[in-house]
Formats: structure tokens, sequence, C-alpha cells
């Protein structure tokens, strides 16, 4: 009864690391690098047009594809085709520290899930930004928590862009951060602002909601106030000033210029 006992003290809970690929060579062997600790790693790829699968394999993760439609379908079409108790969601360009290995690590016994606390479902996890080679601290870019760590049958996504977590049960939130490598060049911002504010635009659109003709200049001064100020841009210095400018363009200005031609056309 004893030996009984002790097996079923060291048994885990299992978990598979899941991460949403489309050409991303460059970043996509680091990431796994820094997750070897992990039993399984699995790359979601969209069909990579670039050696983004050929170095996953390489790096030791099992690679599935299935085609992008938004975020939220592609992270409940991973949900459902990888089995695990847990998954750790992580992008290409984010790393775990092996302090996050350790915590995540220290959760997953007993199989039980007591070690993930009583009735949590999801953990959200801290991001350390790295924004066009800038360590960023305000702007609301720390301490970035998302949800990324769920139990496995508990929880789906909702919203095609900056989608959301529907989940049954509590959350939690671990202490240790991912790093985020956000943004290699001022082109990278632009493309990936734009391709989100044409999901977030049309989001909008479907509700009926109707901006009217000021509603771009004030929404990109609120927005602006809402970074630099309230966020605390202020303490990334000039870096801080020209983030928060360009994201108050475009989810301010942009976002609700967008929405104001969707209308436009459905008009013609």
């Amino acid at each position: 009864m004893q030996d009984q006992r002790a097996e079923i003290r060291i048994q885990r809970a299992s978990l598979a690391v899941i991460g949403l690929t489309k050409n991303e060579e460059a970043h996509i062997g680091a990431c796994l690098d820094s997750l070897t600790w992990a039993e399984r790693r699995v790359m979601f790829d969209s069909f990579s047009t670039d050696r983004t699968c050929e170095v996953a394999r390489k790096h030791g993760a099992e690679v599935m594809q299935h085609p992008f439609g938004d975020y939220a379908t592609q992270r409940n079409a991973a949900l459902n085709a990888v089995e695990a108790d847990w998954i750790f969601f992580v992008d290409a360009d984010e790393r775990a520290t092996p302090a996050l290995a350790e915590e995540i690590n220290s959760l997953l016994l007993p199989l039980t899930g007591e070690g993930m606390g009583k009735g949590i479902t999801g953990y959200y996890i801290p991001r350390r930004n790295y924004l066009l080679g800038h360590l960023t601290r305000g702007a609301g870019y720390w301490p970035d928590y998302q949800m990324r760590l769920l139990k496995r049958g508990y929880a789906r996504y909702e919203r095609p862009a900056s989608e959301i977590v529907e989940m049954e049960g509590r959350a939690g939130h671990l202490k240790n951060p991912l790093i985020h490598y956000n943004y290699d060049s001022i082109a990278q911002f632009h493309a990936k602002q734009q391709f989100r504010i044409d999901f977030e635009a049309t989001n909008l659109y479907q509700q009926g909601v109707k901006p009217k003709f000021y509603t771009p200049y004030r929404q990109y001064m609120r927005h602006f106030w809402w970074r630099f100020v309230t966020l605390k841009g202020y303490v990334d210095g000039a870096h801080g000033l020209r983030l928060s400018l360009m994201l108050a363009y475009y989810f301010g200005y942009r976002y609700y210029k967008r929405l104001a031609e969707m209308w436009r056309r459905s008009a013609d």
C-alpha cells in the first residue's frame, strides 16, 4: 500500500507545448531550444513557405499543418488536435526562461492537478517585451499577462483577433515571464498592425457599430493619452513616445477609419 501511494505522489499531469507558426524560420529554432524541458512540442503550422517546418523538426518538434482562418479558430483547432492534460501556447518569437520552466513543472505534480491550485483551469503568464530592440516597461507592455497555460477540455478561444479565452473554472497567475521579441523592424510593426485592425474593424462592423466623422481623430488622442500617460509609456523615453504615437495611429485613427470605409462600401 505504501509503495502504491508513493507511485501516485510522483505521477504528473502531461503537458504539450503548442506554437502557431507561419513563415517563422528566423525564430522557431531558438524558441524550441527554450522548451526542451517539455515532453512534447508541437508546431501547429499554417502551411509555411519557408524552412519553418524543416527547422522545427530538426529541433525535435512535431509538425501539424492546418489552414489559417483567424487566431481564435487556429488555437481551437490546435486544442482539438493535440492531446495532453495541459496545453502551453508559445509564439515563435517568445522564449521560456528556466525559471518559468521550473514553475510550470512544479505545477504538474501531482496528476490530480492539486499542484495547479484547486479549481484552476488556466494560468496567465507575464511577458517581458522587447519591441524594436528595446525592453519596453510601459505603454501596457508590462506585465502584459497572457492566458497561455490551459487545462485541455476546459477552455475555448473567442474573437478573431486579440483573442480571448472562455474558460470553465478559475484563473491563476504565474510569476515568471515569457520573453517576447516583438517587431524586428518598423515595417514589420506596420504590417502586423494593419492585419490586426482589419480583423478588429470587421468585428465592430458585424456588431453594427457606426463611427461618426470625428471618431478617428478623437480616438487617436484618447489612445495616445491612454498609452503614454495612463499606461506610463513615458517611462521608456523616446522609444515610449514613438511607440505610443504609432499605436494611437493604428488603434485610434486607422481602426475607426477602416470601420468607416466598411460602412461607406455597404451603402454604395
